[in-house]
C-alpha cells in the first residue's frame, strides 16, 4: 500500500483536551520523549499543519510587506546558494580573475541584505513559531491509546501519510534514538 493517503483532522477536544492530558516529558529517557513527539506528530499532523498554515498567515498580515520581502530575499539567497555550489568553477574562476570585483559584490550583497534583515526575521519568525508551538504541544501531549493505534499502523507501512514520510526522510527510527541517547548519556558520564 504505498498510496498516500492525507490523516484526518482531529477534534479539539482531542488536540487540546485539558491539563490532564499534558505532562512534562522525562528529559532523562530520550527515547521516551522522542517516541511520544513522533508519535503525536503521526497523529495530530493535519491539526499541526493547519496551525502552522494560521499562524503564518496571521504573522504574515501583520507585515505583509516584510513577510514577502523576506521570503523573496530567503528564496534568492538560496537559489544564489544552490546556483554558486552547482558552479564552484565559476565563482572560483571569477574570485581569482577580478579579486578586487569580487569583493565589491560580496560587500554589496551583504549589505543589501543586512538592509532587508527586517523582511528576513519576519519570514523566518512566521516558519519558526509555528514550528516552536507544534514542537512544544508534541513534547507535552500525552498519548491516547487510539494515538498509539494509529502509530503503530502508519510504523507497519499499512498506511503512508505525510509525516510519516517526512519522518522517514529524517530516518528517525527508535534504534538510532537510542544510539544517540546512549551516546550522550556516556558523554554526561564522562
Amino acid at each position: 500500500m504505498d498510496a498516500m493517503e492525507v490523516a484526518p483532522f482531529r477534534p479539539w477536544e482531542d488536540f487540546f483536551p485539558g491539563a490532564d492530558r499534558f505532562a512534562k516529558p522525562d528529559m532523562s529517557d530520550l527515547a521516551k520523549w522522542n517516541n511520544r513527539v513522533i508519535s503525536n506528530l503521526l497523529y495530530f499532523q493535519t491539526n499541526y499543519f493547519t496551525v502552522a498554515v494560521v499562524l503564518f498567515l496571521i504573522v504574515g498580515f501583520m507585515n505583509p510587506v516584510g513577510m514577502l520581502l523576506g521570503g523573496t530575499v530567503v528564496t534568492v539567497v538560496f537559489m544564489g546558494l544552490v546556483w554558486a555550489g552547482e558552479n564552484k568553477a565559476v565563482v572560483k574562476n571569477f574570485k581569482k580573475k577580478n579579486p578586487a570585483l569580487f569583493l565589491i559584490v560580496v560587500m554589496a550583497t551583504s549589505y543589501f541584505l543586512l538592509s532587508l534583515c527586517g523582511g528576513v526575521m519576519v519570514f523566518i519568525f512566521g516558519i519558526t513559531f509555528p514550528l516552536l508551538l507544534i514542537l512544544i504541544h508534541a513534547s507535552l501531549r500525552l498519548r491516547s491509546m487510539k494515538n498509539k493505534l494509529e502509530n503503530k499502523i502508519e510504523g507497519a507501512g499499512l498506511k503512508r501519510t505525510p509525516m510519516g514520510v517526512i519522518l522517514d526522510l529524517l530516518d528517525q527510527q527508535e534504534e538510532k534514538i537510542n544510539k544517540i541517547q546512549d551516546f550522550i548519556e556516556s558523554k554526561l558520564k564522562e
